[in-house]
């Protein structure tokens, strides 16, 4: 399954590693296939809560919500 986020707070490259990073360890998640900071957006595939994704993301200091 693929899940789209739209992420608020990222202004630069380590932001996007931060975020991509984020995601990856959450349970579930096969592939963060990709984290776009221009069109302030990430895409993982996997089985996962969509919770989880937004609670990754808040924890690294961004705010996220299902696209």
């Amino acid at each position: 399954m693929r899940t789209k986020l739209i992420i608020h707070g990222m202004s630069c490259g380590h932001c996007v590693d931060a975020v991509r990073e984020a995601l990856s360890k959450v349970r579930g998640v096969d592939k963060v296939v990709d984290v776009d900071l221009e069109r302030a957006e990430a895409i993982v595939e996997g089985q996962t809560d969509t919770d989880q994704l937004v609670a990754a993301v808040a924890e690294a200091g961004y705010q996220g919500k299902v696209a």
